[in-house]
């Protein structure tokens, strides 16, 4: 059940039999309204990088030029989808086909970068990442997150997400070869969403009750203090 991301920016969420959906991590959010409303260029192609062929997997993406830290690469472009549309089109992907190009932008929209895509959708995965995707105006870019040599292979972390209901043999369809002394083996993300939702629900089942025991003991002292 792993994809690109079911987290907005995230790689998307496939069912067991689908491959992995959409490529991407954590974006960060717009900083404030100022920043969401302004009028981002779009970025098409970029004269910073070249496709070719990669030892990680199939085709890559390389530097032609020294890239800065923070520098924006490139926009993740192509067909924008909703989520049903997505899950159709992946539905006639063969069982064992882990290679898709589908990327969640939020809960309506899905980005098919196999239909009107640009080089941004042969980025591959890397645990220890160079890049990294930013959500901004509902639209996913590239950006370096350290500075890039001429002839690196640029690539960050999917954080493909899956369930620990998963198959086991299907999950070996993201098994990463990145090569990096810290790579973790896969490119799902370390925790199954089933799991993180579990989590969360407990966290704030836990800070609801802190906040009503700290209101109760306010009370109480209250009451004290009239008694006197």
């Amino acid at each position: 059940m792993a994809t690109k991301t079911k987290k907005s920016g995230k790689s998307r969420k496939a069912p067991v039999k689908a491959g992995k959906k959409g490529q991407g991590l954590k974006p960060k959010k717009p900083a404030g309204k100022a920043k969401a409303a302004k009028k981002v260029p779009s970025i098409p192609t970029s004269p910073l990088i070249e496709v070719r062929n990669s030892p990680i997997h199939g085709r890559g993406v390389y530097a032609k030029t020294r890239i800065v830290k923070g520098g924006r690469i490139i926009e993740y472009l192509g067909d924008r989808v909703s989520h049903a549309e997505a899950d159709r089109r992946y539905e006639l992907k063969d069982n064992d086909d882990g290679h898709t190009f589908l990327f969640i932008v939020d809960n309506r929209t899905v980005i098919d970068a196999g239909v009107g895509g640009n080089e941004a959708r042969f980025i591959n995965h890397g645990c220890n990442p160079n890049c990294e995707t930013v959500t901004e105006d509902r639209r996913i870019f590239i950006e370096a997150t350290r500075t890039i040599q001429p002839g690196e292979e640029l690539c960050y972390d999917y954080q493909l997400v899956w369930e620990s209901t998963d198959d086991p043999e299907d999950l070996k369809l993201y098994n990463c070869h990145c090569g990096a002394k810290n790579c973790r083996g896969t490119m799902l993300d370390p925790v199954p969403l089933d799991k993180a939702k579990q989590a969360a629900k407990a966290k704030k089942k836990t800070k609801t009750k802190s906040k009503s025991g700290s209101k109760a003991k306010t009370k109480t002292k209250t009451k004290a203090r009239k008694k006197k």
